[in-house]
């Protein structure tokens, strides 16, 4: 963009002051302090006119806004306050933002905007009306837009829009410790990746190398972490598909690449190589001699951090052996523009200031400095993977749907299992569990003859509504 160069030179420079202040305590980040960073103005995005509504009603769990937790404010909300823009906080909970959305939409009261995420959101709740398309607002053919028009598609409806992708983010990578790799004469995945040979054969024999090793005092695991999901996706396939022929959402059940994805995880299982219980960062993962800890990039930042004396890698989840292309189901970072709402201008302006941020390398620079500071001992090529790499167009983003078609088969909210999954969910993980009577490992082969009905019954309840969707939508 045409600011780029100018705002570059600036934040880099505003980067060099906050190292300055932030290391002057060790490196501790002071909760209390006001960051001296401010955003600089950029004439890319247009000030919203003075005869427009500029406050944007948010509905949410989370405040865009500083509070006491977090009193830096963020650069999305910074440009936008200087093009004229205000969020007002409408709080309510993460069980219960459905209810309160459905509520204030139907009482003829709707909030302007409203998170999206992988959950219930699409397609299920733009086809309870609950949300506008945005393409009065968007434009996928510009520069702003134009890297993420063809995700955009999975998120369409009769030829509408419904989410506009600012950032994505990688929902599961896989971090180790070098010394354990080189120490024991294993493998590299990073190498393995550089060649294009980091696949689930790669990743199933390391994980096997090191097992050995372990004695029976002293096991040795291959594995910890939530990889499950992300396994089936890499084949490209989902447990729910829409077929644009017959506009309908079918189960994908039977799909022989998937069964090839759980026989893949259940030999993972079976051979001893997965540790089940939950870990909350890598370093716990690391001390219990599992070689691989598979999680989003939050279990191993901020108070997860590496220290000085830890080599950190990251990968991504391993490919499918059987496709050229890594294919990444990651999170996507985006607003829903709720039905009813007539701020126009604002919620454009919004739109653009939460994505030139993510995207202008001006933004990018100082974003990559601050987390230098608060995390010093990630490596440069650990957080190019993580943060660049991987969320990149070298790979096939995949959206899956299964994540939010219907109460029973997507909201882990209402799961009445002790797992807390619905269905979807459950049955990406399930061959890794054992029945609790048995004892025994769960198989696809069960766990489709348990679900495939009820996936059946659920999707053809939502088609119905969809149908409905469809003819008041032309």
């Amino acid at each position: 963009m045409k600011t780029t160069k100018r705002i570059l030179a600036t934040l880099l420079a505003m980067a060099c002051a906050f190292s300055a202040v932030g290391c002057s305590k060790g490196g501790d980040k002071d909760s209390s302090y006001e960051p001296l960073i401010e955003v600089p103005d950029t004439e890319d995005i247009s000030a919203i006119p003075d005869s427009s509504d500029k406050t944007i009603d948010w509905l949410c769990y989370w405040d865009i806004n500083p509070g006491k937790g977090t009193p830096e404010k963020r650069a999305d909300l910074q440009l936008f306050e200087q093009k004229g823009g205000t969020i007002n906080y409408k709080r309510t909970t993460s069980m219960k933002k459905y209810d309160a959305l459905a509520e204030q939409v139907l009482g003829g009261t709707p909030p302007d905007m409203f998170p999206f995420d992988t959950g219930m959101v699409f397609p299920c709740n733009v086809v309870q009306g609950m949300f506008q398309p945005i393409d009065s607002i968007v434009d996928f053919d510009s520069g702003l837009w134009a890297d993420v028009k063809e995700t955009s598609e999975q998120y369409a409806l009769n030829g509408k829009h419904y989410v506009a992708p600012i950032n994505f983010t990688p929902l599961s990578v896989i971090t180790y410790e070098q010394s354990t790799i080189d120490n024991n004469g294993l493998d590299d995945p990073y190498s393995l990746y550089l060649q294009g040979k980091w696949d689930w054969d790669a990743m199933m024999n390391i994980m096997t190398e090191w097992s050995a090793t372990g004695t029976a005092e002293k096991p040795h695991y291959g594995i910890n972490g939530w990889f499950q999901p992300f396994i089936f996706h890499s084949t490209g396939e989902t447990l729910i598909k829409y077929d644009d022929a017959t506009k309908t959402y079918t189960s994908n059940i039977n799909n022989a690449n998937l069964e090839r994805a759980a026989n893949y995880l259940y030999e993972i299982g079976k051979n001893g190589l997965y540790y089940p219980d939950w870990l909350g960062q890598a370093s716990d993962a690391f001390e219990k001699d599992i070689l691989f800890y598979a999680m989003g990039t939050w279990a191993s930042v901020g108070s997860h951090t590496p220290t000085e004396s830890d080599n950190w890698v990251v990968v991504p989840i391993p490919k499918d052996p059987n496709n050229d292309q890594y294919i990444l189901s990651p999170d996507v970072s985006a607003y829903m523009w709720v039905k009813g709402s007539d701020k126009t201008d604002a919620m454009k302006c919004w739109f653009e200031c939460a994505k030139i941020v993510t995207t202008d390398e001006g933004y990018k620079a100082i974003s990559k400095e601050k987390f230098k500071i608060e995390n010093p001992y990630w490596s440069e090529s650990a957080y190019d993977m993580a943060y660049n790499e991987i969320i990149s167009n070298k790979f096939i983003r995949l959206g899956d749907p299964g994540y939010g078609i219907t109460t029973t088969l997507s909201n882990n909210d209402a799961a009445e299992n002790a797992s807390k999954e619905a269905i979807v969910a459950y049955m990406y993980s399930s061959v890794l569990k054992s029945d609790d009577e048995t004892g025994a490992q769960f198989t696809w082969t069960q766990l489709r003859g348990t679900y495939a009905s009820k996936i059946q019954n659920e999707l053809d309840e939502f088609n119905k509504t969809f149908a409905d969707f469809l003819a008041e939508d032309k």
